[in-house]
């Protein structure tokens, strides 16, 4: 069983990692795809699907934990995103699992925004 590791507010997971995991995956589907279609360097394009491989899975783990995290505050979280202006924000402790996905959310949008600031590559 999972121990609780740390918490996290309702409007930060609302308002800036799920924007931020969207933004991840709009670059991977969109920039990165178009990227490796377009590659005609044998190993220039393997490693652009190596990245895009790797890219696919943390996403996967990181939708897992967190469908298991939303499972688990659903009612607070429809409670606090309906609420009127004001409404205190909630804390979500999170187990292990969870909190691993909420990192790598932070990380692999770092390394998103870091490809496509180094390399000139902006989403199409």
């Amino acid at each position: 069983m999972s121990t609780v590791h740390t918490s996290l507010s309702s409007s930060e997971l609302l308002d800036n990692l799920l924007p931020k995991l969207k933004a991840t995956e709009n670059f991977l589907h969109d920039t990165l795809s178009v990227k490796l279609e377009c590659c005609a360097e044998p190993r220039e394009r393997l490693r652009l699907a190596n990245l895009q491989t790797e890219f696919e899975l943390e996403i996967a783990m990181i939708r897992m934990n967190l469908a298991h995290l939303l499972r688990r505050y659903s009612e607070e979280l429809v409670d606090v995103t309906g609420a009127r202006e004001g409404k205190p924000d909630i804390l979500l402790a999170l187990d292990d699992h969870e909190a691993v996905a909420i990192k790598s959310i932070r990380r692999l949008y770092a390394r998103t925004h870091e490809l496509q600031t180094s390399t000139g590559w902006s989403s199409t």
